[in-house]
């Protein structure tokens, strides 16, 4: 999270902690979009019970808040439960608009989840836990108009919930949402290295995913449109 020529700056409100990067402070603005986008998502799921605890996609809503649909929407085409995309859904809303409220690059991170708006190239490196393979490769991201999402979901390291012990699943596609929600379903596939080749083989069906990594222990699996570079950090 160091990038030559933007203003880094840190918002946190309850579980949402963002670092944010862009071509000035945005703090006010943001803290004030973080608090309108979990208070959508709070109060949506006051009205709508098991919103917030199911693990399997429920109907979409087209009266729900802009924020809750595409949680709903995405979480429905990876087979997973809404929460699996909160943390990407508010980055990805977040980064929209402070892309909005700039004239340059703007990246979002938040928990694992990432939003890029660049203009020049960037790598992002995979965490991966006690792996060898840790901090060891890098996803190369190219410029370009539309912004990307980068997320990563790990059964051994973090807080989140998963039902696998990936450590790591790394997804990029043009929606964080999607991202977000589909490293946690293709994380709960993967248990031993044995099924790394399986998680890809689903991996490929989900449409709007341009490409993924899933690593544990000592192997990696790929798939998709990305470019995947070693590292010595």
């Amino acid at each position: 999270m160091a990038r030559n020529g933007l203003t880094g700056f840190q918002v946190r409100h309850k579980e949402t902690d963002l670092h944010i990067q862009s071509d000035r402070n945005l703090e006010n603005e943001v803290s004030a979009l973080v608090i309108e986008s979990r208070l959508s998502i709070e109060d949506y799921a006051r009205s709508h019970p098991g919103f917030l605890e199911s693990y399997t996609p429920l109907s979409d809503n087209p009266f729900a808040p802009a924020i809750v649909r595409d949680m709903l929407e995405s979480s429905a085409v990876a087979g997973v439960g809404p929460m699996a995309a909160v943390a990407g859904a508010i980055a990805q809303h977040i980064g929209k608009r402070c892309v909005e409220l700039t004239s340059g690059e703007v990246i979002v991170e938040n928990g694992g989840d990432v939003f890029l708006r660049i203009l020049e190239p960037i790598t992002s490196v995979i965490l991966a836990g006690k792996s060898p393979l840790s901090r060891r490769v890098g996803i190369v991201v190219a410029p370009g108009l539309m912004s990307l999402g980068i997320c990563t979901s790990s059964g051994t390291v973090g807080h989140s919930k998963s039902f696998g012990k990936a450590d790591a699943v790394t997804i990029v596609s043009q929606s964080v949402s999607l991202a977000d929600a589909t490293a946690t379903s293709i994380g709960n596939m993967v248990i031993t290295e044995k099924d790394i080749k399986h998680g890809l083989n689903v991996l490929k069906k989900i449409p709007g995913i341009l490409g993924g990594v899933i690593i544990k222990g000592t192997k990696i699996g790929i798939w998709g449109d990305i470019e995947l570079v070693p590292l010595n950090l």
